[in-house]
């Protein structure tokens, strides 16, 4: 099919004007309206997508479904994928059918719920396929808008300072990226990503105001890039705004940020910072490395301490990413394959929890650990179905979660042994914080009086789970429909990289 990336990337936007322009009214026919032709532009989105699964090439590690034409103002149009995007579209377009039926109860401001989500889908896809600097700076930072919007309209009591935490901090840390492929510009004369990871970016050590940066312009360039992927991923010390914004965000909300916004931090890391700035990652991975085991201890502790369900798996979300960013910057086949699948299975199974606290959120009011226990007597499916995404959660093998951690501590094993050490602890700890959560919500005697009457998962609640339950099951048992697809695009960046880096290294230190 023709110009499929486009159609993929801008299907849900076009029914989001479809939803804006021709639906009138606000009474319960146009609520069901709304929600039934978001329903089918994601599905049709996502049907479609599989199409490109259905073509993509493994062995081929070069871009695919490549779309090239002029812009506006000579700037490029060009969109592709290769082993380490498609994958995240085809996330993308999973994840957002399953979210919409999630919000089928949703009753304030429908259509524009609808299309705050058309829209973001529409930048999401468009983040994983632009193969231009401003097409991706531009698919990058509108997705704030729809997701900031989600946040501050349905969410809960404090959403407009969460929302206002998530947009500032993520758009701050983008200015200079920005800034940073100006310079790229400048320096190559091109904006094509392609070109750019080819492109030899000076490693001279640099002397600026006296200081001088081992690494020269690409450290500049690595930092300015680190600074945007690092809080969008997040990274500690820069994740404070996510607790915040997933505990204010309605379900729908929490489900896509934790599920794909999060994931174009490491996707930037995999298309920018590796191909781009080997010396400079080379240089920097022992920050990364520790950065990122601080992340899990800290965070695992952080979460054990939480007494609200949304920002104990939060903070859990961030410990999840510090093994992504420690598969990143191993910079070996398994680290890689790790980080990637982790990415992939986090998207499920931390979609699946926030879900799983939507559920009981919307017959209690509450999402405090405290206003709960014993749901497994009158919640057995419920309580099924949560101590399933519990266990992929804490790694279980079998389940998905199992795959990207192992992965991901054999990659980083083999570079540094200490964090490693420190990585493992966090299987442990998000064992105690999980399995804790799990006890005192679903376990024991049903005693609170308010929970007498609590009804178990609805037909719809099911639909909802059962994709996510199937696909982390699918991917624990059978990991190669994920690593042979990635494994030869993530060979050939390892590959490359560990050809730059001896020889800049030598420039740099000549």
């Amino acid at each position: 099919m023709a110009n499929l990336l486009s159609i993929v990337t801008f299907l849900p936007i076009v029914a989001a004007a479809v939803l804006a322009l021709f639906l009138r009214g606000d009474d319960a026919a146009s609520r069901n309206n709304a929600r039934w032709l978001a329903m089918i532009a994601t599905s049709a989105t996502f049907l479609i997508s599989l199409l490109l699964l259905k073509d993509f090439d493994p062995a081929n590690t070069g871009f695919q479904f490549v779309e090239d034409r002029t812009w506006i103002m000579g700037l490029k149009y060009k969109m592709g994928v290769d082993g380490i995007s498609v994958l995240f579209v085809l996330l993308t377009t999973f994840l957002m059918p399953v979210t919409i039926l999630s919000c089928w109860s949703v009753e304030t401001r429908v259509k524009e719920y609808m299309i705050a989500f058309l829209v973001l889908e529409g930048l999401m896809i468009g983040v994983f396929t632009a193969l231009d600097l401003v097409l991706f700076y531009l698919f990058f930072e509108a997705g704030l808008i729809p997701m900031f919007l989600i946040i501050g309209i349905w969410g809960g009591k404090d959403r407009i300072y969460a929302a206002f935490k998530f947009f500032l901090y993520t758009f701050l840390g983008s200015v200079l990226m920005l800034v940073a492929m100006i310079a790229m510009y400048r320096d190559a004369g091109t904006t094509d990503i392609p070109t750019l990871m080819t492109h030899s970016f000076a490693s001279d050590t640099l002397n600026l105001w006296g200081f001088h940066i081992v690494g020269g312009v690409q450290t500049l360039l690595w930092l300015a890039f680190f600074a945007s992927f690092a809080v969008k991923l997040p990274m500690w010390p820069v994740h404070t705004w996510l607790p915040d914004a997933h505990v204010q965000a309605p379900t729908g909300g929490s489900v896509i940020l934790a599920a794909i916004l999060l994931k174009m931090g490491g996707y930037g890391f995999l298309r920018f910072s590796l191909p781009m700035f080997p010396v400079a990652s080379a240089q920097l991975s022992g920050f990364v490395f520790w950065l990122s085991a601080i992340a899990i201890v800290y965070t695992s502790l952080v979460a054990l301490a939480q007494s609200d369900m949304k920002k104990l798996i939060a903070y859990s979300s961030v410990a999840h990413m510090g093994y992504v960013t420690m598969g990143i910057f191993a910079v070996n086949q398994q680290g890689i394959d790790g980080a990637i699948f982790q990415m992939l299975s986090h998207g499920f199974v931390s979609g699946a929890l926030f879900l799983c606290v939507g559920v009981i959120y919307d017959r209690m009011h509450t999402r405090e650990i405290d206003a709960y226990g014993g749901l497994v007597n009158r919640m057995p499916a419920y309580a099924l179905v949560f101590m399933f995404f519990t266990m992929a959660n804490v790694g279980l093998p079998g389940t998905s979660g199992f795959v990207g951690e192992f992965l991901s501590l054999m990659g980083i094993f083999q570079v540094n042994t200490w964090v490693a050490f420190f990585g493992t602890t966090g299987v442990i700890l998000s064992a105690g914080y999980a399995l804790w959560l799990y006890r005192r919500v679903a376990m024991g005697a049903l005693v609170k009086d308010s929970l007498k009457a609590i009804s178990d998962m609805s037909a719809r609640e099911k639909w909802v789970m059962a994709p996510l339950v199937a696909m982390t099951l699918l991917l624990g048992l059978y990991p190669s429909l994920v690593t042979d697809r990635i494994g030869p695009s993530v060979a050939h960046l390892i590959e490359t990289y560990h050809a730059a880096v001896p020889v800049k290294t030598a420039q740099a230190s000549e």
